[in-house]
């Protein structure tokens, strides 16, 4: 069955940051693969802003080379192409500046305002006050204006809120799209979709019928390049603040009463509102952080994390406290979850590329069948968010053949390429016309924003407090043995993508 088409109305998407890396492998082949799918008006157009001094064509050109690089060649069709770069304009601005402002204005001009226009804001948060003010100055904004922003939202509670009080002086919160791409990603959405659309499910999804929740969102790759920034955020703010609470938020909250984005936000933000704090008291028994030295990569030998922070700070020796790994025992203080842990984990350089949430039903209450049947396994519920994204629910049945009950574990499994046909949309060609409807659902509210970083800034400032040594864990593997203990001195075990 071919996939439905929903229209947009004709729009103005503008990119500022332009020729940076987010809008090169992301954000152009995104839009690109909304051409190629019928999904744009014939009156929208993108524009390209940036400090380099590139004409309209150049930026084509540069588009083109993006598209060759980072859309598979079986996507490409040279009319689709052509039609998109058409589209294309650009717009040489530097943001720190009245430079430019004029001429893009002009470029946007709509005085009946009515096109959607949205600012994607691919830049350093601190650049995202002064865009914001001076998009008010030149008259860019209306009631159709849409601003999304990436994170970093903030290095923490005071940060964040200083952020948003700036984006707030001059649009209107329900303008605002703070983007989070693991909630366009298809398994995720599918997450709502079993609890809420399943009889099957949400009668058992709670702490009576359910022993614990898994999180892990694991990266064969290192810093790479980026280790002088990544130093100065870490697993705790790249991953945890954002991508893995907000993935517990969509496990943990109540059912919304409807599809409306503020009733599912109001629910994640419930459940933030209910984490158990962690603090001095507390955080020794339920968090590690490490950092990943040299050993094993995708490609053969890698060097530790510290190397590579020198290496890109062209000095001979790094010292750093910064974890590229993180694991944590959360607890929800609340009627549904109230004895059920949580345990999340995120790092650099372990030993496979895998993104899943894990939930781990209760044991039977009574092996009826003998011992000769073998013990039952508890039933499992895995959803892999990457690589190869899928649902697969973990039950016991009986082993074919005869000499009587023999119990075996087998998976009922569904893999999203295999099911469903054609290619599967990335994360971002979903939320970025997500945008363009004016759909908030898969994107973060200011609230929840700074609900997170209530909870996570104590423990970050705990680490300091007592200063809780930074393990170190072999390139390669699942992390350091202090992330094992912390689940198995509870009596479960950490699934390492092997069910």
């Amino acid at each position: 069955m071919a996939r439905q088409i929903i229209p947009v109305d004709p729009f103005d998407y503008i990119i500022f940051g332009a020729t940076g890396d987010l809008a090169e492998r992301k954000l152009l082949p995104a839009l690109y693969h909304r051409e190629k799918d019928g999904q744009l008006p014939d009156e929208c157009r993108f524009v390209g802003a940036a400090r380099s001094k590139l004409s309209r064509k150049a930026y084509q050109g540069f588009a083109k080379s993006a598209l060759e690089e980072f859309v598979e060649e079986e996507d490409r069709d040279d009319t689709c192409i052509k039609r998109f770069l058409d589209r294309l304009d650009y717009m040489p601005l530097d943001v720190t500046t009245d430079d430019g402002w004029d001429d893009l204005a002009k470029m946007l001009n709509d005085p009946e305002g009515k096109r959607i226009r949205a600012f994607y804001l691919a830049v350093g948060p601190g650049l995202f006050g002064p865009i914001s003010e001076r998009l008010e100055q030149h008259d860019l904004i209306n009631d159709r204006t849409r601003l999304v922003i990436e994170k970093p939202l903030g290095r923490d509670l005071e940060s964040a809120r200083e952020l948003n009080e700036a984006v707030g002086e001059h649009f209107g919160e329900d303008q605002v799209f703070r983007i989070d791409h693991y909630l366009g990603k298809e398994t995720v959405q599918n997450l709502l979709a079993l609890r809420f659309a399943n009889h099957l499910f949400e009668p058992l999804w709670n702490a009576q019928h359910i022993d614990h929740v898994q999180i892990t969102v694991a990266e064969t790759v290192g810093v790479e390049d980026r280790a002088a920034y990544y130093d100065k955020s870490g697993a705790m703010r790249d991953m945890v603040q954002n991508h893995l609470l907000q993935l517990l938020c969509l496990v943990a909250m109540e059912p919304p009463a409807s599809g409306d984005a503020d009733a599912i936000r109001d629910e994640k933000l419930k459940v933030l509102r209910s984490l158990k704090p962690i603090d001095d008291k507390t955080v020794e028994d339920n968090t590690v952080r490490a950092q990943y030295a040299a050993g094993a990569g995708p490609n053969g030998k890698v060097d530790g994390y510290l190397e590579d922070l020198a290496r890109d700070a062209d000095e001979g020796e790094a010292f750093s406290s910064t974890a590229t790994f993180v694991a944590l025992k959360a607890q929800i203080d609340n009627w549904r979850w109230a004895g059920t842990p949580f345990y999340l984990r995120t790092g650099k350089r372990m030993a496979a590329r895998m993104s899943e949430i894990v939930i781990q039903f209760k044991p039977v209450p009574h092996a009826m069948f003998g011992e000769e049947a073998g013990k039952p396994v508890s039933n499992k519920l895995v959803l892999r968010l990457q690589p190869d994204e899928s649902v697969r629910q973990w039950i016991m049945i009986k082993d074919p053949g005869p000499g009587g009950m023999r119990l075996k574990r087998v998976a009922l499994d569904m893999s999203f390429a295999e099911t469903f046909d054609g290619r599967a949309p990335d994360a971002y060609e979903r939320l970025l016309l997500d945008v363009i409807r004016g759909n908030q659902t898969l994107f973060m509210r200011r609230d929840e924003v700074e609900a997170a970083w209530e909870w996570i800034d104590p423990i970050m400032a705990a680490w300091d407090d007592i200063n809780q040594p930074m393990r170190t864990y072999t390139a390669g593997t699942w992390g350091p043995s202090q992330a094992i203990a912390l689940i198995e001195r509870d009596g479960r075990t950490w699934n390492d993508g092997d069910a």
